[in-house]
């Protein structure tokens, strides 16, 4: 998991740019940036800005899955964006958003 001290953290073993791109933020707290995120429906849009520019997204699904399930990590050819935050008041689930580029 990264570190998530100062707002969403990047999953080290994903892509930053190309391929799969996953993120991991807080949904409550000081930091809690993604507390909304499991209201998102398929075809929501989602802005992506880096360093290395800016993308959209459309979100193809929302899901609650296990914290030990780590598949929304896997390399992709298809450049897509994965989104991770915890469930709230449900500590062995985290809601997982996947998006693929527009």
């Amino acid at each position: 998991m990264p570190p998530l001290a100062k707002g969403a953290g990047h999953f080290e073993e994903t892509s930053i740019w190309c391929g799969n791109i996953a993120i991991a933020g807080h949904d409550r707290g000081p930091h809690g940036i993604f507390g909304d995120l499991h209201t998102l429906r398929p075809g929501d849009k989602i802005v992506l800005t880096t360093r290395l520019g800016t993308r959209t997204y459309s979100v193809t699904s929302v899901s609650k899955v296990h914290e030990t399930d780590r598949s929304g990590l896997a390399a992709s050819a298809e450049d897509r964006l994965t989104l991770y935050t915890c469930v709230r008041d449900q500590s062995a689930y985290r809601w997982c958003v996947q998006a693929e580029l527009v």
